[in-house]
């Protein structure tokens, strides 16, 4: 008994259109007529889905940069708080620092009246200036601090603000998609259901290329019946008399010269 030979299929390629693929279009279990068929209802499902999305515009997008900048303001105004935080730290010890030194002063004050001589007495009075010098410098810290901390707190103010304004935006935006999204979500089910029926029945590779095709179309249209008779429904450029007894007759793959688009039979609208 012979052996049955395996078929060895060959990789997809990324690459690969339509025009590569019309010698193998007919090895399928389904007849040319409804594979092209089968493609022609993928496109118009794409295409309706398409229409859906177009409806919704930008507002996804302008939706996910409101959401975007949102996080970033509040991230901004994490940072801005704890810098406040980190500031009224530093006056609380520059405070205390104050306390110490007035301790150390009032100290060596008491000191100076119990003196032995001139020179025990000149260090006194050295210690009592370092003192009131890191004193000083202690207050203007927490001068400085304080202004600080006002300059943080008018900028978080101003943050607040502009993440209520973005967040107001945000609310109208969702609920403006949520509108469109629910008065088109049971046709978009439909059509995606539709979609993955006709996807289903496609092979890899046709798939691949038909992906490949719409991806690369301004107008996303892979798959197009003739127009007007004798003209190409993508480019709109004329079709050879051979050509378009050939897509008549759905018995084999045509693509246009022009575009690379499959052409099918104006008869499958």
């Amino acid at each position: 008994m012979a052996k049955k030979t395996k078929k060895i299929e060959t990789p997809i390629d990324q690459r690969e259109t339509f025009v590569s693929i019309q010698k193998s279009f007919a090895d399928s279990d389904l007849s040319v007529e409804e594979k092209l068929k089968t493609l022609y209802a993928l496109q118009q499902a794409d295409t309706e889905i398409d229409k859906i999305l177009q409806l919704r515009g930008e507002l996804p997008l302008e939706v996910e940069n409101l959401e975007n900048e949102i996080a970033e303001l509040k991230a901004r105004s994490a940072a801005i708080t704890a810098k406040i935080d980190e500031v009224t730290k530093a006056i609380a010890e520059n405070k205390h620092n104050i306390v110490e030194c007035e301790a150390q002063i009032e100290k060596y004050r008491s000191q100076l009246e119990n003196v032995a001589n001139s020179r025990e007495y000149d260090s006194l009075n050295k210690e009592i200036e370092n003192q009131d010098l890191l004193r000083q410098i202690a207050e203007k810290n927490i001068s400085e601090g304080k202004e600080t901390v006002a300059e943080r707190k008018a900028d978080l103010e101003a943050m607040k603000e502009k993440i209520s304004v973005k967040n107001d935006d945000l609310k109208a935006k969702k609920q403006e998609l949520a509108t469109i999204v629910e008065s088109t979500a049971k046709e978009e089910e439909k059509l995606r259901e539709a979609r993955e029926a006709c996807a289903a029945k496609i092979d890899a590779r046709t798939m691949s290329a038909y992906e490949r095709i719409r991806s690369s179309c301004h107008n996303h249209l892979a798959v197009v019946s003739v127009f007007n008779g004798d003209s190409c429904g993508g480019c709109f450029n004329t079709i050879p008399p051979q050509r378009l007894i050939d897509i008549a007759s759905n018995k084999k793959m045509i693509v246009c010269e022009y575009c690379g688009r499959i052409l099918v039979n104006p008869d499958f609208e």
